[in-house]
């Protein structure tokens, strides 16, 4: 089989150099997807959801009607975090950020993945969730001001990036890793072999 095809219906740079680290190197489109239009108070079912019409939003734009040489694969994903039973998306200011990471100290989310990945070619879709358990650290007023005021939290699902700054506010997770960056690698591995390839085939 020849070399695969592999899309990042995303836009976020730590999902892009995730699969970069494992060998794929993707095709990035943004979905430009509204992910407004989606409301559910079940996280699992709101990340496949999202995950789900940001896959199907760029698989549409690169359909080519047939099946190609080769297999074609469009990756979209989500992540929420889910705190005492409240999802938590990617605030919307620093001031909501600061109030979040109050909330987050000292106590233990659960952060939630989604993933879609479509065969092109052959019109078919894998979804799946990822959860990891992540447990905050005590941290002080100060740090949180001073660790809003870098932007990073704005960026991320969650309020915090585990690859960046962020990562020093965590005192441990439980489950995968890879997850709460933003893409579940040994899911991803899995998916793929669902879909009757093997992952190598898009290194």
């Amino acid at each position: 089989m020849g070399k695969g095809q592999f899309i990042l219906g995303s836009k976020s740079k730590a999902r892009r150099l995730l699969l970069i680290s494992a060998g794929i190197h993707p095709v990035v489109i943004d979905s430009d997807f509204d992910e407004t239009s989606v409301e559910s108070d079940n996280p699992v079912e709101l990340v496949e959801t999202l995950a789900l019409c940001k896959a199907e939003s760029v698989a549409a734009r690169v359909w080519r009607g047939e099946e190609g040489p080769q297999p074609l694969l469009v990756l979209g994903c989500d992540s929420v975090l889910s705190l005492a039973g409240e999802i938590h998306g990617k605030p919307a200011n620093s001031t909501e950020a600061e109030a979040r990471w109050r909330l987050m100290r000292q106590n233990v989310g659960e952060l939630y993945t989604g993933h879609a990945l479509i065969d092109v070619g052959k019109r078919q879709t894998v979804v799946r969730c990822q959860v990891t358990r992540v447990f905050f650290a005590d941290i002080s007023d100060r740090e949180i001001a001073e660790y809003v005021a870098t932007g990073e939290p704005l960026q991320c699902a969650g309020c915090f990036a585990i690859d960046g700054r962020g990562g020093l506010f965590v005192e441990k997770i439980e489950g995968c890793h890879t997850n709460v960056i933003g893409l579940s690698l040994p899911l991803l591995r899995r998916m793929v072999a669902e879909l009757g390839y093997n992952i190598t085939d898009f290194w």
